[in-house]
């Protein structure tokens, strides 16, 4: 199942990246594996996969004691403060800074270790309220403050798009997410120099690469349905 679900994601991101005129090396595919056991993520391994997403914390500790193989692992899902001390040293990339007080604990923990976090500044683009994130409006503002933060490195954006039936409903949030990265660095804030956008999941990827997401976090099309009663 997985090997033809890669071969089928792989080739809808190629299609997407040929609509939108980049090269497929301009976009960085995640397997979401939260939930998914290692046996799973193992035959995403053998197919060449080796970008991983998780929700929480205490799966990429328990599941990088088992695959010890030279793989990339991203934080995705909302983070606690009180968890990010176990994540420094774990992960390229934190996806999921939805709060200054979070940045703020990124910042002490990680500084701890004399270890530079690359974080991305969650954005809730849709102003959705049961979402987390930072308003469009307040990112300048955040940027300004996590700037003076010498153990944060902010490549991008990410955002969490509304759950839709028709993807296209979703193309001018990721069109005003793109958008909010180019205001913000045409300021020219110190310290800030933004390229990366994680945007799509798997029922909108394809509209958030013709729209220029550098990351897509795709798991159901992957690895089947998630199983939350674990």
């Amino acid at each position: 199942m997985v090997k033809e679900n890669l071969k089928q994601v792989e080739l809808k991101v190629a299609e997407a990246c040929e609509r939108a005129g980049r090269s497929r090396d301009q976009v960085k595919l995640i397997a979401v594996s939260k939930t998914k056991p290692v046996e799973m993520m193992e035959e995403c391994i053998q197919e060449g996969m080796c970008r991983f997403g998780e929700n929480k914390v205490q799966e990429i500790v328990n599941k990088q004691e088992i695959l010890t193989q030279d793989l990339e692992w991203h934080m995705i899902g909302h983070l606690q403060r009180n968890k990010v001390k176990q994540l420094v040293g774990r992960v390229s990339l934190i996806h999921s800074v939805d709060s200054l007080r979070l940045a703020k604990q990124i910042q002490k923990d990680f500084a701890q270790k004399d270890q530079v976090a690359q974080i991305l500044l969650e954005v809730n683009v849709a102003k959705e309220e049961t979402k987390f994130g930072f308003m469009p409006e307040e990112v300048e503002g955040a940027l300004r403050e996590i700037a003076t933060y010498p153990n944060l490195q902010v490549q991008g954006l990410m955002t969490i798009a509304p759950f839709v039936e028709n993807p296209e409903e979703n193309r001018i949030h990721f069109q005003n997410l793109r958008k909010l990265l180019i205001d913000i660095n045409n300021k020219n804030i110190d310290n800030i120099t933004m390229c990366e956008l994680s945007m799509g999941m798997t029922g909108d990827y394809q509209v958030a690469i013709e729209e220029v997401a550098t990351y897509v976090r795709v798991g159901t099309g992957i690895v089947g349905e998630r199983n939350y009663n674990i």
